[in-house]
């Protein structure tokens, strides 16, 4: 393959990659806590004799913008919010995980969950006991009334840790993982907003745009790969004589 329909191979293939990462975010804008992704990529020479000017794009694991979005009001008791950084502790099959999603529920084991996973506390995974109410404290407490009772005891807190967006990735299902694997500490003093649920932090307006110069730089790449072969073929017929 000739230089210029090469270039323009390996520049609408990353175009379509960046698609796919704007695609996603657009279709998680209304997700409480999505964080959006970022592209990542790196060149990498192509080896052999007479490719010394040629490189692969490699992309590489998504990054993902830590920003926060906007709190929105719920009233819900076991919905809350993070001001400023921290993520939220979950447990999953592979190890613990984050986010930033605090829409909680009760299983049937008495357990909190987001999505389906445990919420962890300083003792792994947060069990109440029978109770008549539940509330989450601004450092993350959550304390019940016990049935029958009219004093509120706490239970455990929830573990909020702080990473930099650098230290993390996501995993299959969305959430954010520690890129070697290992739990992060819980944060001293996290400050929780209860009855409230964050939003997405992705802005439509900057993903569409951004969508619509991709597309239109797609568009382009492609044409190059005609015209190089357009000249591939010309040249071959020059070279026949016909």
């Amino acid at each position: 393959m000739d230089r210029l329909g090469y270039t323009a191979m390996a520049a609408a293939s990353r175009t379509m990659t960046s698609l796919e990462v704007r695609s996603n975010n657009l279709a998680n804008v209304n997700t409480p806590g999505f964080r959006a992704d970022l592209e990542r990529a790196a060149e990498v020479a192509v080896p052999g004799y007479g490719y010394d000017s040629r490189h692969l794009v490699r992309v590489q694991d998504n990054g993902v913008s830590l920003e926060s979005g906007t709190l929105m009001a719920t009233g819900r008791d076991l919905d809350f919010a993070i001001k400023g950084t921290g993520l939220i502790a979950v447990q999953t099959g592979e190890g613990e995980a984050y986010t930033r999603n605090g829409n909680m529920q009760i299983d049937a084991e008495n357990r909190l969950t987001i999505n389906g996973r445990p919420v962890l506390g300083e003792g792994g995974p947060i069990v109440l006991p029978e109770y008549d109410t539940v509330a989450i404290g601004s450092d993350g407490t959550v304390s019940i009334m016990p049935r029958g009772d009219f004093l509120m005891a706490e239970v455990d807190r929830i573990k909020v840790v702080d990473q930099p967006a650098s230290a993390l990735t996501k995993n299959a299902a969305g959430l954010l993982v520690a890129r070697n694997g290992q739990p992060a500490p819980a944060m001293d003093s996290p400050l929780l907003v209860s009855g409230h649920l964050e939003s997405s932090n992705v802005s439509a307006i900057d993903q569409l745009v951004s969508s619509m110069s991709l597309n239109r730089l797609f568009e382009t790449q492609v044409k190059m790969m005609k015209a190089a072969e357009d000249l591939s073929s010309a040249g071959n017929r020059m070279i026949r004589g016909s």
